[in-house]
């Protein structure tokens, strides 16, 4: 399937015909990674203070860029 542009995301067509904002995956990936590493470390050894707020962060800014993507482009699942 080739890929269309559809309120300036760039999407890509499935057999089902259902469209996905493949920025829109990719920032959803960024949120799962920030969640899995800051999980596993804290698994792995106690985290300092420090490490724990650089690790909330990462979260917390990973969920806003989600969220303003899906506030400008409008395509939330």
């Amino acid at each position: 399937m080739g890929l269309v542009v559809f309120n300036r995301c760039t999407m890509s067509g499935f057999s089902s015909s259902v469209l996905s904002c493949l920025e829109r995956e990719r920032l959803e990936e960024e949120l799962s990674e920030a969640r899995i590493r800051g999980r596993n470390l804290s698994r792995l050894r106690q985290l300092t203070h420090r490490e724990r707020v650089a690790l909330d962060e990462r979260e917390q800014t990973a969920q806003k860029r989600l969220r303003d993507h899906d506030a400008e482009h409008g395509c939330q699942r």
